[in-house]
């Protein structure tokens, strides 16, 4: 078994593909939204956008980790495009900085520099 794929559930596809592509970098792949579907460009897992009308997996804790090469510069052009943070940059008990950021539906991911990962 492999992780094959991670589905970020939406409440408005459009919105959140401009804000996945505009303000985190990702690109789009073969767009779908006549199905409510979005895939990313942008890293070893491929990750894809779901709208989920219900509202019933938006606004979640993700546990979905973002990682960046500086994550006190990432912080730092994430905040200036409006980006929400429910932490800032902290050190973490196992030596590693880490931050949480929103996207427009309140789905919460890890930001670092992936220092302290496999």
């Amino acid at each position: 078994m492999r992780l094959g794929y991670i589905n970020i559930f939406v409440s408005n596809l459009s919105r959140s593909v401009q804000f996945y592509t505009e303000v985190l970098g990702f690109e789009l792949g073969a767009f779908e939204p006549e199905f409510g579907y979005a895939p990313l460009k942008g890293g070893p897992v491929p990750l894809a956008l779901a709208e989920d009308l219900s509202g019933q997996f938006v606004g979640i804790h993700t546990g979905v980790g973002m990682i960046v090469d500086d994550l006190e510069a990432a912080y730092q052009a994430l905040s200036a495009k409006g980006v929400v943070f429910d932490m800032v940059p902290t050190r973490q008990p196992w030596g590693g900085d880490l931050a949480l950021f929103q996207d427009p539906d309140g789905n919460v991911f890890y930001l670092d520099d992936g220092g302290h990962h496999a």
